[in-house]
């Protein structure tokens, strides 16, 4: 495989987010089954270069061509030639730099900004800090650890009233007792 970087690999800092993962091989040329995580799915296919994330290495490749497939994508990347190098790539993880990311439109927040910021609501209870999230096709939710685990419905302005990234908190229609 081609290093694709402008030099060599990323920065050990540059802090990188996942945004999918290669599921299995398609054919003998080395195309891939690529599993996206990212909202749409063909968000994954708008960056150029990814870093396949292994368990003692990451590698930088370039994506050349792309086939949407059934549960996801099937992709060719620079220089993977065969099933046996495609084979090789199977169970990594697609991540790309955080830097690399366009902006989120004001209301729609990356999961990453969300997790970690706390939780309490308009009367000034504290329920805990974000711990993650999940997606049930109907909305995301809050999973928040604190006294007790609760699971909050992320659907705004019904249970989410305002979320404050600068000041890491969100303020939510909830009740102690819930």
């Amino acid at each position: 495989m081609e290093d694709t970087s402008d030099g060599g690999p990323p920065a050990a800092t540059e802090e990188h987010l996942v945004l999918g993962e290669v599921r299995g091989v398609f054919g003998v040329r080395g195309w891939v089954k690529v599993r996206s995580l990212a909202r749409p799915a063909d968000g994954l296919l708008r960056y150029p270069h990814w870093s396949l994330n292994g368990p003692l290495s990451v590698q930088r490749v370039a994506l050349a061509e792309h086939q949407p497939a059934r549960d996801g994508f099937v992709v060719r990347l620079e220089g993977v030639t065969t099933r046996e190098a495609a084979l090789a790539l199977v169970g990594l993880q697609i991540s790309v730099p955080v830097s690399a990311l366009p902006p989120s439109p004001a209301g729609i927040y990356y999961w990453r900004d969300l997790i970690g910021m706390r939780v309490s609501n308009a009367s000034g209870v504290f329920f805990g800090t974000v711990s993650g999230l999940l997606e049930t096709g109907a909305s995301d939710v809050l999973v928040v650890n604190g006294e007790r685990e609760r699971l909050i419905p992320f659907v705004t302005p019904r249970y989410i009233q305002a979320v404050d990234v600068g000041r890491r908190e969100i303020v939510v229609d909830w009740h102690p007792d819930d």
